[in-house]
């Protein structure tokens, strides 16, 4: 079998794991640069990907490996982490291959000098550095299934937190990215084998180390720190 090459490697906000999306799409605002390897920064390679709204990405989960191999099981947030299924009726990163898959909304590619084509995105749930193995085209009419079963993962939808973000706390922030930070505050990046009302978690973005905490189903935001300030 040949080889997977790695051809890019994808630039996100997200330079630590806890706060990433646990899908993509379900952050739109969170952006990301798709920048080619220098034997793949061919014009050529993606000529027509433009006139596409989506496409989808193949990537490693580079962070995620585990020494003794794969596991069978695993238990999904969307269960509470306490209830166990098998590893192909889940999207853990703990698989025989850790390969992940995202569908992106491709905002617009851009030709670099020495970057060659540069893809912009939104939507992702990738790591900062995150390796890719391919890219295809999102294709609406066989890509899309509206009659399609979410099995347990559309069983629990009430998974949301109201955020309580002071807008002093909040004007320490760079305006374009303060909806970002609430929006993945409000999908609940704790632990879901974690949970408690007296802990204090801290989820960085960017350039910026925020400071929470959960009580009666709200994450109340109580710091901002300016990572580069310390």
């Amino acid at each position: 079998m040949r080889e997977l090459k790695v051809i890019a490697h994808i630039h996100t906000d997200f330079h630590y794991k806890f706060g990433i999306p646990r899908q993509s799409g379900l952050v739109e605002q969170v952006q990301g640069k798709i920048v080619f390897e220098p034997e793949y920064r061919n014009p050529d390679a993606v000529r027509g990907l433009e006139d596409f709204s989506h496409i989808w990405l193949l990537w490693e989960f580079s962070k995620a490996r585990k020494e003794d191999g794969w596991s069978a099981t695993a238990a999904p947030p969307r269960l509470g982490g306490k209830v166990r299924k098998g590893v192909f009726a889940t999207r853990s990163p703990y698989r025989p291959n850790s390969i992940g898959l995202s569908s992106v909304r491709l905002e617009c590619i851009e030709q670099d000098e020495k970057l060659g084509p540069v893809l912009y995105v939104s939507g992702v749930d990738l790591l900062d550095g995150t390796p890719i193995y391919d890219i295809k085209p999102y294709l609406a009419y066989t890509d899309s299934h509206p009659e399609a079963v979410d099995g347990f993962a559309g069983e629990v939808v009430d998974y949301e937190l109201k955020v309580r973000f002071p807008e002093e706390l909040q004007n320490i922030l760079p305006e374009e990215i303060r909806g970002v930070v609430t929006e993945l505050l409000r999908q609940d990046p704790r632990p879901k084998t974690e949970e408690a009302v007296d802990k204090e978690y801290r989820m960085y973005y960017g350039d910026y180390d925020i400071w929470f905490h959960v009580e009666e189903q709200t994450a109340v935001v109580h710091q901002v720190i300016r990572v580069a300030d310390n």
